[in-house]
């Protein structure tokens, strides 16, 4: 069984916004929405949100999760003791910042893979400059013993270029059965998921550390310049897939394509066009510049010119634009 839980409790002050932090939207959906489409994408049959801040927000948004409250937030081992209707689950737990939402299923599969015969995975990057992250302490032998956040780091410990990328896939027994060992005893006086890695390597237990290959995958998003940064990743990853399947997307810089587009065969993109929402573009559409579909079906051989379709469907061979807007009306949807 594939259980997660996903952190989510923080306002996230450095946004200096009102709104949760993992309710800011990327593309065409809140960050936190990427994380759980990761997760489903590799079955994960139940989905915990820790939720603090504005909770009311996220759990309207996604109803068919699980919740659990943390009030007052005491660091990440709190968050996941709040989560008490998983403790007697079976299987693997993914542990998951909610402000990470570049990761991708396939990372995810690899993670659940990699615990199988483990009680603990955690994924680790490699930087010449380790900065605010926990660092990585392995044996001579390469196994992980413990993680020792930037804060408590020795000056020999901060030369450590492994850091941790801060998602893990327990053992969920072991998870449960330990976590009351974590304790305080550190500069935050929070109690950190982190210390899991030391508890558990002292019994005896494995613990592996998988390092990640594009440590972009893996960012957190604190504040709006990095919210930026993973917008282009995530828009550079997908216009990146399509031109690979044979779209021709004249600048990739300037298109938006959201992650559940579908677009057939011998389409042409011209620049400044966004295509979001559950839109489908048939075969040989001409897309030019200036042009925003949203949740609309594009017929094969049409050619749309600096004009919006937001709910339609635009039959085979029509021509559209310039400057026309196509909006369902009702429950009619506009033929054209």
């Amino acid at each position: 069984m594939r259980n997660a839980i996903v952190l989510a409790a923080g306002k996230g002050t450095r946004m200096k916004s009102e709104l949760s932090k993992l309710m800011h939207p990327i593309i065409d959906r809140p960050m936190l929405g990427y994380i759980l489409d990761a997760l489903r994408a590799v079955h994960t049959e139940r989905i915990v949100i820790v939720v603090g801040y504005q909770a009311q927000s996220i759990m309207d948004a996604y109803p068919e999760c699980e919740f659990a409250m943390q009030m007052p937030q005491l660091g990440t081992g709190h968050a996941v003791m709040q989560c008490t209707q998983l403790k007697e689950a079976k299987g693997q737990t993914v542990v998951i910042n909610g402000d990470g939402p570049c990761i991708t299923p396939e990372t995810l599969e690899k993670l659940f893979k990699a615990n199988e015969n483990a009680s603990l995975t955690l994924l680790t990057s490699v930087l010449e400059d380790g900065a605010h992250y926990g660092r990585i302490v392995r044996n001579e032998q390469g196994n992980v013993m413990e993680i020792v956040e930037a804060k408590d780091c020795t000056d020999k410990q901060k030369e450590i270029k492994e850091i941790n990328a801060g998602m893990y896939c327990f053992n969920n027994e072991d998870l449960f059965e330990n976590l009351d060992k974590l304790q305080t005893n550190n500069a935050q006086n929070e109690y950190y998921l982190t210390d899991m890695v030391k508890i558990l390597s002292s019994q005896g237990k494995r613990v592996n550390g998988m390092v990640i290959e594009d440590r972009d995958e893996v960012m957190g998003i604190n504040d709006c310049l990095e919210l930026n940064k993973a917008y282009e990743w995530m828009t550079s990853r997908i216009n990146t897939e399509w031109m690979k399947k044979g779209v021709q997307i004249i600048d990739p810089k300037r298109t938006v394509i959201g992650k559940d587009v579908k677009i057939g065969h011998d389409v042409i993109i011209h620049p400044n066009v966004e295509i979001t929402g559950n839109t489908v573009i048939d075969d040989y559409v001409e897309i030019c510049s200036n042009s925003t579909i949203i949740d609309s079906y594009i017929g094969k051989h049409v050619c749309i010119d600096n004009s919006k379709i937001e709910n339609g469907t635009i039959q085979e061979g029509k021509k559209i634009g310039p400057f026309e807007y196509i909006k369902e009306n009702g429950l009619n949807i506009k033929n054209v």
